[in-house]
């Protein structure tokens, strides 16, 4: 029996010394410590609920909300259910994101290719821009945007008229509502076949120009496919759609669509605050781009614009990404701020109103939190994609 105690005890000796069976007998530990925390909270949080009577569950999601949302991309009432209000504070959350990360990235290239510029007026405003939006909360921009917007513009009596159907107010901008007809449905099938198509066709030019050198106008078919084609097919099946123009009421316009100020607000806060950092990114982006690159280019008689889009950007693009994909997340989060300014995203709904109205701080705050990491994740997924297909591959 002393043998074997021995025997043991040199057997853990050299698991314990050696240097994987260590690190993984130590991350198993860390792990196995780190869900039992968890697990301590949790049944700690359950236990508390049913001390108060509360328990836990998601039936109040079922009950009638009773209160109104001013912007819905769906049907909404204050009859709707606290899920309905949930689906549409999401939808209001993934518009601004959207919209915001289009922006913003538009405006962020320009500024990083204007802080470039050798014209020293142009450089010196994008830089002053950069480094004023830069230093200042982007709450507070928010807050700016959205006065501007509501003191400045005129009350619905003395709207600002764009064109015979659209109006800008204080309260909002005023625009058509498009109403479909069942023809259209056909329209949008002959899109979705030219997006297919153009794919194809991307493909197959790409494989003949490696094989034998001759180019496409792939630009122009894909013009051709995805606008000319639906246009055609709209004017084939006599124009399937119908425009509710808004008119002015009493106090405010009704019928058409409008998109609310708070909206705006936001995502033109948003977007241009995010800019000013996309823009020293790509900056950044563009300076790590060996010169040599550039002069090789010129030595070419290629032009300075031809120089940017076809050398340098390309290869810029691998060094933006990265950062880039944090600024996108950032722009997501920073979304929650909407609350500040009334517009009805995911916080202001089911993180929110519905907090207050069920009591149901634990399952409320849970699904908010679950929802934001679903979105981060999925931008951190398309960007991480997209930066798998620019990397450079070795031959």
């Amino acid at each position: 029996m002393p043998a074997l105690s021995v025997f043991e005890g040199n057997f853990l000796s050299r698991l314990w010394n050696d240097k994987e069976t260590r690190s993984l007998v130590v991350q198993v530990i860390a792990t196995l410590a780190f869900f039992a925390f968890f697990a301590y909270i949790i049944r700690n949080a359950y236990v508390n609920l049913e001390a108060l009577g509360k328990g836990f569950s998601y039936e109040f999601l079922f009950q009638t909300s009773a209160y109104d949302i001013n912007q819905h991309l769906i049907e909404y009432s204050s009859k709707s259910t606290h899920f309905t209000a949930m689906l549409v504070g999401i939808l209001n959350t993934l518009l601004v994101a959207v919209c915001g990360i289009a922006l913003s990235t538009v405006v962020g290239f320009i500024l990083g290719v204007l802080r470039l510029s050798k014209n020293w007026l142009t450089n010196r405003l994008a830089y002053i821009y950069i480094e004023f939006v830069r230093n200042v909360p982007v709450l507070l921009h928010i807050l700016l945007v959205h006065g501007i917007i509501v003191n400045t513009l005129p009350i619905p009596r003395q709207a600002i008229s764009v064109g015979d159907g659209a109006f800008l107010t204080n309260r909002g901008f005023f625009v058509p509502k498009p109403i479909y007809e069942p023809a259209f449905w056909g329209v949008i099938a002959v899109f979705v076949a030219g997006l297919a198509f153009f794919a194809w066709f991307r493909k197959y030019a790409k494989r003949v120009q490696d094989d034998t050198g001759a180019q496409y106008p792939v630009f122009w078919i894909g013009v051709g496919a995805i606008v000319g084609a639906p246009l055609l097919a709209f004017v084939a099946f006599g124009a399937p759609i119908s425009w509710d123009v808004p008119s002015l009421q009493r106090f405010n316009f009704a019928g058409g669509m409008v998109v609310r100020p708070e909206f705006i607000a936001l995502w033109l806060a948003l977007s241009l605050y995010t800019a000013a950092f996309i823009g020293e990114i790509v900056r950044a982006g563009i300076q790590a781009v060996s010169r040599g690159q550039t002069e090789a280019a010129y030595a070419l008689s290629i032009s300075r614009g031809r120089t940017l889009t076809l050398v340098v950007i390309p290869q810029a693009l691998r060094a933006i990404i990265p950062p880039l994909t944090s600024q996108y997340l950032n722009l997501a989060k920073n979304s929650s701020l909407a609350i500040a300014i009334g517009y009805m995203d995911i916080v202001a709904t089911i993180g929110g109103i519905s907090l207050n109205q069920t009591g149901r701080e634990m399952e409320c705050m849970l699904i908010v939190l679950l929802l934001y990491l679903l979105l981060s994740l999925a931008i951190s997924a398309t960007m991480n994609w997209y930066n798998r297909r620019i990397k450079l591959v070795e031959r």
